[in-house]
């Protein structure tokens, strides 16, 4: 498994798998509705928008033409937080390649960068109830912050996230 860069011509491919893991991860934790609704075309509008930027950083895992997964990171967007202090804003794996290793190369990408970019410890936020995901952030070191549970609204209904934290040199 090869990462790299995204480019523009990857966003596509970005918004499909994002949508698509929705889909499969998320049945019973957000509204069938809002997950039924999810555009293509206005995600890959958002990701070519944010590969033009620059932010998040996004690296792409692919073998070959074909993208297999990604991951978006930057500095924390927590209010408050430490200018050393990283956020991995979405990974996202297309459920066809989970367990194959591909989530486990998107890390090891992302922490050199994180790492050469001096960050000292990066966090993420994710549903408690999506239990798979928690198994992942465990098996690359991240533990659950105490008390960091957040509620917000997601397709008219009420959902809980907590953050997930580890230091990156470790």
């Amino acid at each position: 498994m090869n990462v790299r860069p995204a480019q523009l011509s990857d966003a596509r491919r970005i918004a499909q798998i994002h949508i698509h893991t929705w889909q499969v991860a998320y049945p019973g934790i957000v509204p069938a509705e809002y997950l039924a609704a999810l555009s293509v075309e206005r995600y890959e509008a958002m990701w070519s928008d944010n590969i033009i930027k620059g932010t998040p950083e996004l690296l792409v895992a692919h073998e070959g033409d074909a993208v297999h997964g990604w991951v978006a990171f930057g500095h924390s967007r927590d209010e408050g937080a430490e200018p050393n202090v990283a956020e991995i804003w979405a990974i996202y794996v297309d459920s066809t390649q989970w367990s194959k290793g591909v989530g486990h190369a998107l890390w090891s990408q992302t922490q050199a960068r994180l790492h050469e970019k001096g960050f000292v410890s990066v966090g993420l936020w994710a549903f408690p109830e999506n239990v798979r995901a928690a198994r992942f952030y465990s098996s690359l070191g991240f533990e659950v912050e105490s008390g960091s549970a957040k509620q917000f609204v997601l397709g008219g209904a009420s959902h809980n996230e907590v953050r997930h934290v580890r230091r990156v040199d470790v």
